[in-house]
């Protein structure tokens, strides 16, 4: 829990970091500050004479506090060498090997590495903003929080293009903000993904898709697509969506579909991601069911666990590390004031032994 003079510090400094502050406008007084906070003078002055020294404000004897031009204070021995990664992850899932492929970039380009995670939610993104920010920041790697909807930060992220700060966004982008990024082509990786269940024989197939990042959207549009090319199906097409906080009511849904009779359940799911789909396999196993033989599943992603489940799952590709070293190479590059271009990737498919080939037994 943060000291009384942390909490007023961090009050202040998040203000003048979003621009709520001025340069050179004057601070309440410290009366006023206590009267807000409930605390002592000791603790008022604690707090400014921390940004004093950090260079954020300063103060005239007798007149009190101003906001310095802090984002001038940057002399050619300390220009910044700090990178910051946002990541609506950090340390599960794929996101360790992104992380670990821009550090490599990162180290090797004699920067320091500084990681943030916002848990998919725009509050604690706009959390770790400010912290970074308030850093010697170089330059930032962001994974957009909820990317399908334009960020309630759009202010920060305005204020970084002012302070000139580059920024490569990595698996999405945000709809109101402008610039370079690293993704995977999601949406024609799914409707590959479709047309090869279709192939297989399969035509009652669950697509489920967290439709609050801009990834999961691009999946279900894929999906989509794919049973549009294939119009005499569409009334077998069962699209599912969910946000990234409902994942135990999807599985519901899902458990719903599944414990139906064999002629009406799904005869194949495809998930939005690998966790997803083994979360799915256990539960189709704790019904009694069997992947592939009752329903067949794939995923998308390929986890690094993925292949050695039982059954090994078939999936799609993601970059992961190269993701990591190439919006690393990217955002040092912009840093450098070279001109620089989005990347787009083409998941391949991966068929492993989670899928079952129904055609074969169509007469």
């Amino acid at each position: 829990m943060p000291s009384k003079y942390e909490t007023v510090k961090k009050y202040i400094l998040d203000q003048i970091v979003t621009g709520e502050l001025q340069k050179d406008q004057k601070l309440p007084t410290e009366s006023e500050m206590m009267a807000t906070f409930s605390v002592s003078r000791y603790t008022i002055r604690r707090a400014i004479s921390d940004l004093e020294n950090e260079n954020y404000v300063y103060r005239i004897q007798g007149g009190g506090s101003f906001v310095t031009d802090w984002q001038t204070q940057r002399t050619p021995d300390k220009m910044p060498r700090v990178i910051g990664i946002l990541s609506t992850h950090v340390t599960s899932y794929i996101f360790p090997a992104i992380i670990d492929g821009a550090d490599q970039v990162i180290s090797d380009s004699g920067f320091s590495l500084s990681l943030a995670n916002t848990h998919n939610q725009p509050a604690r993104e706009r959390t770790a903003l400010i912290n970074l920010m308030s850093q010697n920041l170089a330059g930032l790697i962001v994974e957009p929080t909820q990317s399908a909807i334009p960020t309630p930060n759009i202010d920060l992220y305005q204020k970084l293009q002012k302070m000139a700060i580059p920024i490569v966004f990595i698996n999405a982008g945000y709809q109101n903000v402008a610039d370079v990024s690293v993704i995977s082509d999601d949406s024609e990786a799914i409707y590959r993904a479709t047309n090869y269940l279709i192939s297989k024989g399969h035509h009652r197939i669950v697509g489920v898709f967290q439709v609050d990042d801009q990834q999961g959207v691009n999946r279900l549009d894929g999906y989509m697509k794919a049973y549009q090319a294939h119009s005499a199906l569409l009334t077998d097409c069962m699209p599912m969506m969910y946000k990234s906080d409902d994942v135990t009511q999807a599985l519901h849904q899902i458990n719903e579909l599944v414990v139906q009779s064999p002629t009406k359940r799904p005869t194949a799911i495809i998930a939005y991601n690998d966790q997803l789909a083994i979360r799915i396999i256990a539960m189709i196993h704790d019904l009694g069911l069997r992947v592939p033989e009752d329903i067949s599943v794939m995923g998308f992603d390929d986890f690094q666990l993925s292949q050695y489940l039982s059954p090994r799952l078939t999936t799609m590709t993601h970059e992961k590390q190269k993701m990591g070293q190439d919006a690393a190479k990217l955002l040092i590059q912009k840093i450098n004031h070279h001109k620089v271009a989005s990347i787009i990737y083409r998941p391949e498919l991966i068929e492993r032994d989670s899928v079952k080939d129904l055609s074969v037994h169509d007469d």
